[in-house]
């Protein structure tokens, strides 16, 4: 299974980053809400015959996280415009001059360049946070949908800007399970409750024919679909949301309270699946699934969320 499938990596050159935000703070964030989560153990991982061995989810193992405050929702377009007018950052998107998207957001005379071994991903110019198919402004038409085509760098200046920080994987996981011990997704283990799909995902057959709604072919509003039992929207489905943590297969097992992951790697962690995941290709939309990219990559279908300092 490849990961390209899920986001693929940019393989960007490297640019210097010559506007940072570091330096600069905005009291202004009163928008995002967050819930208070107690911490405590819980069981982190699967081991079911479905997982990618290459993913590294197993071993099941007794983790324990301290308490933290973690937003309901994935970080919006009308947040993260905050951010660039507060700042002037100008994102990875936008300093190399394009990004990923899946064809099916693209108008016929727009598909070019695609991603080998997974045609479906577009190499388009100008896509970015604001532009998230190139050519119509997210702002003016999805404001309440998660923001996208945002690399890991571009989350952590976001993260300085508001005095927050991504979650570590194991916070994430904690999140995502809302207190269930071992389920497969949020809510319980099965996709469908009272005949309703829980998340948003790709329904029908990968690539070609998607089953879904209009509105809920691409991303969906960051309130839709009901919140896990800590009162969490969308932990599965929607978008990737990038974690603090570097990727890795083997989990050092000796460490069981706060873990953080390696302290170096070539890729971080992403969590949650995102709108193009399907069971025939990609069932990586549960709560202990994972992938990973490289701190540079941007895709239609990749945003974060954030926990409080």
């Amino acid at each position: 299974m490849s990961e390209s499938c899920c986001s693929p990596k940019s393989n960007r050159k490297n640019i210097k980053n010559n506007n940072a935000s570091s330096d600069l703070f905005s009291e202004n964030h009163n928008e995002t809400k967050f819930e208070d989560l107690k911490g405590g153990w819980f069981f982190m991982g699967s081991e079911e015959n479905y997982v990618f061995p290459g993913d590294g989810e197993g071993p099941v193992r007794k983790i324990y996280v301290d308490e933290f405050s973690i937003s309901k929702y994935s970080v919006t377009i009308k947040e993260f415009k905050r951010f660039i007018d507060d700042t002037n950052y100008t994102t990875d998107a936008e300093k190399f001059g394009w990004s990923f998207v899946f064809y099916e957001q693209l108008k016929d005379n727009h598909k070019a360049e695609s991603v080998q071994n997974a045609p479906w991903w577009i190499k388009v110019d100008k896509a970015c946070w604001n532009l998230p198919d190139g050519e119509n402004v997210g702002i003016e038409k999805y404001p309440n949908h998660p923001v996208t085509h945002i690399s890991w760098r571009d989350a952590q200046e976001y993260c300085k800007w508001s005095n927050t920080r991504l979650p570590t994987e194991a916070e994430w996981e904690f999140a995502a399970r809302g207190g269930l011990n071992q389920k497969k997704y949020p809510w319980g283990d099965e996709l469908f409750l009272d005949g309703q799909i829980q998340c948003n995902i790709f329904e029908g057959e990968f690539p070609h024919k998607n089953n879904a709604p209009e509105s809920m072919r691409f991303t969906t509003s960051v309130d839709e679909f009901n919140p896990n039992d800590f009162g969490l929207y969308n932990m599965v489905g929607n978008v990737w949301e990038w974690t603090e943590d570097w990727f890795t297969r083997f989990h050092d097992l000796d460490i069981n309270v706060n873990p953080k992951g390696p302290e170096k790697g070539n890729n971080k962690v992403i969590r949650g699946g995102s709108f193009l995941c399907h069971d025939s290709y990609c069932n990586r939309y549960r709560t202990s699934s994972r992938t990973s990219n490289s701190i540079d990559s941007s895709t239609s279908n990749m945003g974060f969320r954030i926990v409080k300092n």
